[in-house]
Order: C-alpha cells, then sequence, then structure tokens
C-alpha cells in the first residue's frame, strides 16, 4: 500500500503525525517540539497526540529516557504499526492513568525496582535528585510466553535497560533450587521489601567499585604471605 501523505488533512492527527516521523524526521533522528508544532500549526495538543503512538509500538524518546537528549528534543528510534493502514490504529489505549500511576508507586514502595533507590534521595556523587516513573518491562512468564508488566524505576535505570527482559521462569527455577532455610529467609526479604546487608557484603561492594591498583593493596592487606 503506498503511505499518503503526511500533510493529508482528512486523517487524523495521530496519523498525520506518525506519517510526519517516517516522511521527514526518520528512524534514529532527533526533532524538537519547535519542528513538530511548526508542521502542525492548527493542532493545540500534537504533542498528545504524538504519545499516543506508544500505544502501537512505536517509540519516541525524550530525556527521560535518552540522557543526550535536551529538554525540547525527542528522537524517533522506531516505527511501530502503520497506524494510516485500515484497521491499525484500534488498539485499545495502553496509556497509564494517574490513579494507576500513584497505585503502582505505592505498590513499589516508591522505590526504583532495578537499582533500589527511593525519591527524595539524589545519585551518589552528584546533585541530580532522583526522578522515578513507570516503566514497561517484557516478562517471560512461567509458560514461556512474554507479556509487558508495569514497575517503578528511575531515570537513569530508564535509560540503561530499556531494552533488558526479565525471566520469570529463570527466577522461580532458582527459589526451587534453595534449601527450606534459604527459602525461609529470602521469603523475609520479600516480606519487609528490603534485605540488609553484611558488613561483609558492604565491603565486597566496595572493593568490585576501587580501580584496579587500590584493590592490588587490598588483596595485599590479605595476603598472609605479604612484607605489609
Amino acid at each position: 500500500m503506498e503511505m499518503p501523505s503526511w500533510q493529508d488533512e482528512k486523517l487524523g492527527t495521530m496519523k498525520r503525525a506518525a506519517l510526519w516521523l517516517v516522511a521527514v524526521v526518520g528512524e534514529g533522528h532527533t526533532f524538537t517540539k519547535a519542528q513538530l508544532r511548526e508542521a502542525f500549526p492548527d493542532t493545540a495538543q500534537i504533542d498528545r497526540r504524538m504519545r499516543d503512538l506508544r500505544d502501537f509500538g512505536w517509540q519516541i524518546n525524550t530525556n527521560r529516557e535518552d540522557a543526550e537528549l535536551e529538554a525540547h528534543e525527542q528522537r524517533f528510534v522506531v516505527q511501530g504499526a502503520p497506524v494510516w493502514e485500515p484497521g491499525k490504529a484500534t488498539k485499545a489505549s495502553t496509556a497509564i492513568s494517574a490513579p494507576q500511576r500513584r497505585q503502582i508507586y505505592a505498590r513499589d514502595s516508591h522505590i526504583c525496582r532495578s537499582c533500589g533507590i527511593t525519591t527524595g534521595q539524589s545519585y551518589e556523587g552528584s546533585q541530580e535528585g532522583v526522578q522515578l516513573d513507570i516503566a514497561r518491562r517484557e516478562v517471560i512468564q512461567a509458560d514461556g510466553s512474554k507479556a509487558v508488566e508495569l514497575v517503578t524505576e528511575c531515570k537513569r535505570c530508564r535509560v540503561g535497560g530499556r531494552e533488558l527482559t526479565a525471566d520469570l521462569p529463570a527466577v522461580l527455577a532458582g527459589v526451587r533450587y534453595l534449601g527450606a532455610l534459604e527459602q525461609k529467609i529470602l521469603a523475609g526479604w520479600i516480606a519487609a521489601d528490603r534485605r540488609e546487608f553484611s558488613d561483609l557484603e558492604r565491603l565486597w561492594g566496595e572493593y568490585r567499585a576501587l580501580p584496579a591498583e587500590s584493590r592490588d593493596k587490598v588483596r595485599e592487606a590479605l595476603d598472609p604471605d605479604s612484607e605489609a
């Protein structure tokens, strides 16, 4: 089917926005809010109509997903369903409502479920405050099928983990492999939704973060045959 023109006003605004992205911007390229509004000067909510494309598999990143973008920029990453074709724009909306967003934050204890940082904190080594958002995570189900589930993530983890797929069967298999005592300990961590790390575990994490020269000094300190 021949692709219609994005300037065809007989089409809906969302369809025209999709065609504009394909014909004018191109996958992998950036555009600004000013360019979008210049292309659709008579559409008051063109930003929202373009966001609606995400419900049809279109990936359009802002600086929340791509740290290289400025606040006024967006990147057209991947084209989704050709919504201008008959029957392709009838998918039910998957937009997250405000009540649903609040429910997910509360369910996830207002914690980034990837790195554990919480709202109100700042990232280590910077003054950048944590911004939490809702991410769509692909999850392999117990029967091998895939489903998209909603999870709380911070901005940094969303940028770095967008292509991650969670493997539920692998986690369940790991749980079954544990002994009774280990399962009980894990159940306690899950019930509390937190885990306290021992001094030994914290030292291991701090050691792994050291540069190579400093790691050598720690190894020397632990070596009974070291002259130190």
